[in-house]
């Protein structure tokens, strides 16, 4: 059972700062709950306000991740790879329309050799999918698992729900596939049943406590 908690600031109440520091506390509480990945998917911020919260997204990471014997999450960056590299997140989360998975591998591997600073040895790649289609570009391409949505519900870009059928179908790929979109805890075993490695969410985990929500989902 693979957990990743997707970002979403604006969700949070109060002004910009405020909205910060709500988004640092819940990462950290994610971090100590032990999910899997967390995905900085602040879309809205230039390339240098990015990586400033991503550089204190990763010192909130380090410091609540300290159960003995667990590794830490992954942090992932949206769609900026430069980003990523730059402040030594594990790795990225492609948009559908990205460039494919082996193309950033390309570029994080460059950079590796060339000993930026940061740069692990490989990264991590997760992308969006909407089809199955899409889900075995991915795989093709070297991906390390996709994310498939909206199962529930529509999408920000207004996707239709795929609904648990697609979701099955897509979890026929060799890479796991995690289900996000409208997922609660009342859903996620019929996700779960549908073959899907795994459970991504915002509002899940950003208006719920996360060690609860993450116990209840493993025993699912």
């Amino acid at each position: 059972m693979l957990l990743y908690y997707i970002t979403d600031r604006g969700q949070f109440p109060g002004d910009a700062r405020t909205k910060r520091h709500h988004l640092l506390a819940k990462i950290a509480e994610a971090a100590h709950a032990g999910v899997d990945y967390i995905q900085l998917r602040e879309r809205d911020l230039t390339g240098g306000d990015l990586e400033d919260l991503a550089t204190e997204v990763l010192l909130a990471i380090r410091r609540a991740a300290v159960q003995p014997g667990k590794p830490r999450p992954q942090l992932l960056i949206n769609s900026r790879t430069d980003v990523a590299l730059a402040v030594g997140a594990d790795g990225v989360h492609l948009r559908s329309h990205d460039v494919s998975a082996d193309a950033a591998r390309q570029i994080w591997s460059s950079c590796a050799a060339a000993g930026r600073a940061g740069a692990a040895a490989r990264m991590t790649v997760a992308v969006s999918c909407h089809t199955t289609a899409q889900v075995r570009l991915a795989q093709v391409h070297g991906a390390d698992f996709a994310v498939f949505a909206p199962v529930f519900e529509k999408s920000a870009s207004d996707a239709q729900p795929a609904g648990l059928a697609a979701l099955r179908d897509a979890t026929r790929a060799s890479i796991p596939v995690l289900a996000l979109g409208g997922i609660t805890l009342e859903n996620a075993a019929s996700c779960l049943e549908a073959g899907a490695a795994g459970i991504a969410a915002i509002r899940l985990f950003q208006e719920n406590d996360i060690a609860r929500v993450a116990s209840a989902l493993r025993r699912t």
